[in-house]
């Protein structure tokens, strides 16, 4: 299993982060490499997984008002290193992070395995609030 480190991140290459989003096929985000790098720059928490040679295999980040939410968003982990446990040191990262906030939410794609790691880490799906389910609406241009 690939050893590695996770750490709060500011020191990001531009070419290190394109490399590790087309690794897992997030074209939408390296078609506009600006936009992707200024979103980076405008969260509020960026964690990073780094292997022992040093490379980035690992990156999610958080966006929030630090007081009552906290977005995660992009939680990527090179192919190479999935299964490592890397997504979750990352995703429990950010979670201390944000711990004193009220809610803490993430949308994602419905792929397989999704739903067993983020339950496996606390989280439930909007359908599976009982008494009554959540909705989740979103606009993506």
């Amino acid at each position: 299993m690939p050893e590695f480190s996770v750490h709060d991140s500011s020191d990001l290459c531009d070419a290190e982060v394109i490399a590790l989003y087309e690794s897992v096929g997030w074209t939408s985000y390296t078609a506009e490499p600006a936009v992707l790098l200024r979103a980076l720059q405008g969260s509020g928490f960026v964690v990073t997984c780094r292997n022992e040679a040093g490379k980035l295999v690992g990156l999610a980040r958080g966006i929030s008002d630090d007081a009552t939410i906290c977005y995660v968003q992009d939680i990527l982990v090179h192919p190479a290193v999935q299964g490592s446990g890397a997504g979750r040191a990352m995703l429990e990262a950010i979670q201390s992070r944000y711990g004193h906030v009220r809610q803490t939410v993430l949308i994602t794609d419905n792929e397989p395995g999704q739903r067993a790691f983020y339950e496996a880490l606390g989280f439930t799906e909007g359908s599976d609030f009982r008494p009554e389910p959540l909705r989740m609406f979103a606009l993506f241009r």
